[in-house]
């Protein structure tokens, strides 16, 4: 198949398989006598692979490594394990901070309840407080310290 047609079969866009192929993850194909490359079944199985690693949140690095690994019957799953096990950790720590980005945002929100101007609205008054370096509503002395707001004597 044409790279078009790989890229319909597997759901993705001509280059993102272009780019694939330049970081290691595809294999290049043949080409024609005319230059067009020719995708076969490998290359679309190898395509969904690296998708659904990604569906994850995967690095790049980890789905070309799991790639590897699922082709090489010589070895055991230890390294695939150790891959999820990072992959897991790097997760818990963005669950971590997002759940510490949420209770900022809700900081920021109690800010303003109603409708007002905007010269009066609680939430812009924070952020321009933020942005020129002074006490912001959005940080508090709980939250992980901002370098926007290193200053803030809630910090201190």
């Amino acid at each position: 198949m044409k790279i078009g047609e790989l890229a319909r079969a597997a759901g993705t866009d001509v280059e993102t398989i272009r780019y694939y192929e330049r970081a290691g993850l595809l294999t290049a194909p043949p080409r024609t006598d005319a230059g067009y490359r020719t995708y076969g079944e490998d290359h679309l199985e190898a395509l969904r692979f690296i998708r659904h690693c990604r569906s994850l949140d995967m690095p790049l690095a980890d789905a070309k490594r799991l790639g590897e690994l699922a082709h090489n019957t010589n070895v055991t799953c230890e390294d695939a394990n150790q891959l999820i096990e990072a992959h897991l950790a790097r997760v818990h720590t963005r669950i971590h901070e997002l759940q510490a980005l949420e209770q900022q945002l809700l900081h920021l929100q109690a800010q303003c309840h109603s409708r007002h101007e905007t010269s009066d609205c609680g939430i812009l008054r924070a952020l321009m407080q933020g942005a020129h370096g002074e006490a912001c509503a959005c940080h508090t002395d709980t939250d992980p310290i901002d370098v926007a707001c290193d200053h803030d004597p809630l910090h201190a």
